[in-house]
Parts: structure tokens; sequence; C-alpha cells
């Protein structure tokens, strides 16, 4: 019987990738929006701060302000600063005439140098300080805010007041801002990065654990799921402990029915060769055949539904030398008469095999007892790991088969010698025994001069 082909590994895709690459990409978008969030906060601030300071400039400038004697604008010491002082420095304020007389740049800070705001018309009706976006002469941004002032002498014109700024007052804190943001930002994600990953190996040990739990009982080293899950797993776990039970308990009736049918066809058949061999007629004759036929086929169907139960059944496993060596034993003591040396080699591995122990007695009782028919003087059994299969070599020291019976050796019924004892069924039950459990039989050359039966069958983690 062919095992079926393991799903490929990975077909479905990976679950860990899936969560991690939902989470990383979630995770990732929401530190996006926290940076851009907060930067454009911290932006609305500076630049809150910013006309704040322009209005406390323009507070100054306006309690400075006074209409002389002469017509003239004239403006007292006040608390000023430097940068106002400074040309070119970003910080500067101009006052404009309005009325019937306008005039652009009756005064200005020392910082505007040779150089005018450019600002637009004033408004009729002037509510409250008004914020302006200029543009000054070398193309820079300006951010400012202008106030109309009316001064209480009879001839003195409105006027207006504007102080203004570089907007890259604001620009150089917000890079510096964003440049700090970045790095936190990265540091953050790396963390949370690292944390995700870290949680998911967790959260997903339970489903490796019950991985190496189900693999343990595929392996024959335990018959149900142990140890303890999460809740979200433990029904799971339960209702495939409650499969396996039923499974065994599946086995073990099969198993029972069909020794009680061997019992119930082996006692009918066993008085009936009986009585044949007490009668030496042809009716006698004919009936001990067919009864030895009818033992053959009931041995070899009994033999193939014992294993193929035992196949579809999980946690299987039977330890190999023990009942190896049990078997050299008995049959030491069988052919004692003859004097067959049966051994064991040196470098046996001890391994585990997946299926019943009856089944393994069966399948290495008739290849140890077959060699010891053949042997001269000795046998040797040697077991060996090879792959997902343990292979058993009976080897003996006999007359050796054939090349060309090798193969007719296995086929039901046939018997090289028929002054040996057998009934010619044995072999074939072997064979049938092995592929049933997905594993092989064939007859060898030996080194020891005689045949070599060699058998594989599967073999338990």
């Amino acid at each position: 019987m062919n095992a079926a082909a393991p799903s490929r590994p990975g077909s479905g895709g990976s679950l860990r990738l899936r969560l991690l690459a939902g989470t990383l990409a979630w995770m990732l978008l929401t530190v996006a929006l926290a940076g851009w969030g907060l930067r454009a906060l911290f932006q609305q601030h500076i630049t809150q701060q910013l006309q704040a300071q322009l209005v406390m400039q323009l507070d100054h400038l306006s309690g400075a302000v006074e209409w002389d004697a002469d017509a003239r604008l004239r403006l007292a010491p006040m608390a000023a600063d430097a940068r106002l002082n400074q040309p070119l420095s970003g910080l500067y304020w101009q006052i404009d005439r309005l009325g019937a007389q306008p005039q652009a740049a009756l005064a200005r800070s020392r910082s505007l140098w040779d150089q005018t705001l450019a600002l637009p018309p004033a408004p009729r009706a002037t509510p409250g300080d008004q914020v302006l976006a200029l543009r000054d002469a070398q193309g820079h941004d300006l951010l400012a805010v202008a106030r109309t002032l009316q001064l209480p002498d009879d001839d003195a014109p409105p006027l207006r007041l504007a102080v203004a700024a570089d907007t890259a007052l604001v620009a150089e804190p917000l890079q510096r801002f964003t440049r700090m943001l970045l790095l936190a930002l990265g540091m953050l994600a790396l963390g949370l990065a690292v944390a995700v990953a870290v949680q998911l190996q967790l959260a997903l040990r339970p489903l490796q654990q019950l991985r190496a739990r189900l693999a343990a009982v595929r392996g024959g080293q335990a018959a149900q799921l142990e140890g303890r899950f999460p809740q979200e797993l433990q029904p799971l776990v339960n209702e495939f402990n409650h499969v396996l039970a039923e499974n065994a308990d599946m086995v073990q009736r099969a198993r029972t029915q069909a020794g009680n049918l061997a019992h119930a066809v082996h006692t009918p058949l066993s008085i009936l060769a009986n009585a044949a061999a007490q009668d030496g007629g042809p009716l006698a004759q004919l009936v001990g055949e067919q009864v030895a036929s009818a033992r053959r086929q009931v041995d070899w169907h009994l033999a193939r539904a014992r294993a193929a139960a035992a196949v579809r059944a999980t946690g299987l496993r039977t330890p190999v030398l023990a009942p190896v060596q049990a078997l050299l034993r008995t049959m030491a003591r069988l052919h004692e008469a003859r004097g067959v040396c049966f051994t064991l080699a040196a470098q046996a591995h001890d391994g585990a095999f997946r299926g019943e122990a009856q089944d393994l007695y069966e399948l290495l009782g008739n290849l140890i007892d077959n060699a010891g028919k053949w042997a001269r003087a000795r046998v040797v059994v040697d077991v060996r790991r090879e792959g997902a299969q343990l292979c058993f070599t009976v080897d003996d020291d006999g007359p050796g088969i054939p090349e060309a019976q090798r193969e007719r050796m296995f086929q039901r019924g046939v018997q090289f010698d028929e002054q040996r004892p057998g009934a010619g069924l044995g072999l074939d039950i072997v064979r049938a025994l092995a592929e049933t459990y997905g594993g092989s039989v064939q007859a060898l050359a030996s080194p020891l001069g005689g045949a070599r039966l060699r058998l594989c069958l599967p073999a338990a983690d």
C-alpha cells in the first residue's frame, strides 16, 4: 500500500508572515499619521508663537508713534528687538501713511535697509490686526501683522503699522523638530516591530507545541495529545483526543473481532483435519487438502486485515530489539536438535517499529524460522535505520536460493523442499503484512553463503 503524499508545507502561506506583515503595515501607517499630525501641530504652534511675537512688537511700535507739531512722524524710544537694527535680519517694521495723501514707508526699521514692505491696500473696515503673507525683494516669504492707527492729534493722518518676519524663523525649528521626530518615531517603530515579532513568537508557540505533540502521536511516542494549551486551542485538542480514542477503540474492536473469527474458524477446521487424518481414504485426503487451503486463506486475510487496521491507527510504537532477542531465544530452542546458532549483530540499531507488536513478531518470526530451517549452523539478524524505515536482515549459511527463484518463494503455497516442515504460507504472509505497512521484503545472497531475507518497515520517531 502506498502512503498518501504529504501536503506541501507552506502551500497555504505562512500565518506568521501574514500576521507580521499586516501588523507591521498597520503600525507603520499609524506611526506615519502620528508623525504627520505631530509635525502639523508643532508647525501651527511655532507659527502662532511667531505671530504673538509680531503682535508684541507691533504693540511696542504703536506705543512709540507720535505726531509732532510740525506734522511729522516721530518715534519715541521703545524696547525693540535687536534684530530690527540689523540689516536684512528677517525681522522688520514699516509705517505707511493713509488718507488723502498716502505715502508708503513713511518710516521703517533699519533692518529693511533700502527695501520696503509691499503691503496690500488697507481695507476700509479694520476691526483688528490683519495677518498678511508677504514676499520681500529677495523672494523670501514673510509673515506680517498690520494695524491701522489713528493718533489723537487733530492734524494726524491715519497710519498703517506693519511688523513682518521671515518664515525661515519657522522653517528652521520645524526642520530640527522634524529630524528629531523622525529619529524618535523610527526608534519607536523599530521597538514596536521587535515587540510584534516577540509577541507573535509567544502567541504562536502553542501551535508549535501542538505540532510537536501531533508528531509524538504520529511517531508512536504518545497515544493522545498531552500538555496544557491556551483556551482557544483546548477545544481542538479535546476533539482530536476524542478522535484518537475512537480510532484506538475501533482498532481494538477490529483486532478482537479478527481474533474471534480466527478462533471460530480454526476450531472446526482443526476438528475436520483431525478427522481426516484418522482416515486414509480419498475423501479424507481431499478434506485434508481443503482444510489446509482454508487455513492458509484465513491466516492470509486475517493478517492483512489486522495490519490494515494498525496502519490507520495512531500512536503505535514497538521497540524492536526486545522482540528480536525473544524470537532468537525461541528459535534456538526450536532448532536445538540441529545445533543452529541464532545471534543478533553487535551493531544492531535499537529503533522502534511504527506498528503492532504482534505483527512484528509474525513478520520476524516467519523470516527467522525460515532461515533456521535452511541454515547449516548459523543465523544472524541485524537491524539498521535507513531514512524513515527500519531494515531487518536475516542471514543464514544454508544452500542459498537461486536468483531466478527468489521472487517465486514469496508466492502463496510455494515450498522448495517438501521434506522440510511448513505449509508454505509464512513468507506470503510476511510480504502481505510488509506491503500493508508500506514496507517491502526481498531475498538476496548472504555474505554467510546462504540466503539473506531483507525486511523494511516504517520506523517510529
